[in-house]
């Protein structure tokens, strides 16, 4: 390799999930009102920055398949996120959401793809955008699909049961297991930090 030629050093990243993970478990969320940031996810988030982590969230978004909110819709939801949390003096890096969903209200959102948890592709479109060292980066989510996408993408993955997630019987990935499971993100945070 030559003088001249730039080496591109990988990332780590932590990769949340939003509903249940960042912020409170809304059903169908689809108003601004409604969003409040759970309990040590700022704390949480200041460490991972600390840290050199990238902090990005992953979230799917059937409301816009139902048509109950557009994608511009989902991305004021996003900049009210952002803001709730820089006005505590942190900020998240990115937000990546998928739109489909394969029973779909609208047909144009009908599909099969690849961005819908627990398929990897919100990760993996992230980890190229920002040069991402997978196998040194976390997913962190309430529910066990989140863990699904983690595993998929290569990820190492832990469980929080701050959300409704966590408790939900899934008959179809009841054999995939998070390799950490805690009360709360910045115990998922402490976990990190280890590795």
């Amino acid at each position: 390799m030559g003088i001249d030629q730039k080496i591109k050093i990988q990332k780590r990243a932590v990769f949340l999930d939003q509903d249940g993970t960042v912020i409170k478990h809304v059903d169908l969320l689809i108003d601004v009102k409604d969003i409040k940031i759970l309990p040590g996810v700022v704390t949480a988030i200041r460490r991972l920055r600390q840290l050199g982590f990238l902090v990005i969230v992953i979230t799917n978004q059937p409301v816009v398949a139902r048509g109950l909110i557009s994608e511009n819709g989902v991305k004021v939801l996003e900049k009210r996120i952002s803001w709730l949390l820089s006005q505590k003096g942190v900020l998240v890096d990115d937000f990546f959401f998928c739109p489909h969903h394969p029973e779909a209200t609208l047909k144009k959102y009908r599909v099969k793809c690849q961005c819908r948890k627990p398929a990897p592709g919100m990760i993996l479109k992230a980890a190229k955008r920002y040069n991402i060292d997978l196998k040194n980066s976390f997913m962190v989510g309430d529910a066990l699909i989140d863990s699904v996408t983690g595993h998929r993408a290569g990820v190492k993955t832990i469980l929080v049961k701050t959300g409704p997630g966590h408790s939900k019987l899934d008959k179809i990935y009841k054999e995939e297991k998070p390799d950490k499971v805690v009360k709360k993100i910045y115990e998922a945070v402490k976990l990190i930090c280890e590795k």
